[in-house]
C-alpha cells in the first residue's frame, strides 16, 4: 500500500485549523461585549423582609 505524501495533508490541517481558529477569535471577540454597562442608581432600594415558609 503506497504512503502518502504528508506535505499537502499538513498544508490542509494547518490551514484548516487557522480558519476555525480566526473564526473562533472573532466569535469570542463578539461576545465579550456583547452586553452594554449600565449606570448604577444612586438609592439603593431595600427589599422586603421575609422568611422561610417553613418555620
Amino acid at each position: 500500500m503506497p504512503q502518502l505524501n504528508p506535505s499537502p495533508w499538513f498544508l490542509v490541517m494547518l490551514l484548516t485549523w487557522a480558519v476555525l481558529m480566526f473564526i473562533m477569535l472573532n466569535k469570542t471577540l463578539n461576545l465579550k461585549y456583547l452586553n452594554t454597562p449600565m449606570q448604577k442608581e444612586s438609592e439603593m432600594l431595600t427589599p422586603t423582609p421575609w422568611t422561610w415558609p417553613w418555620t
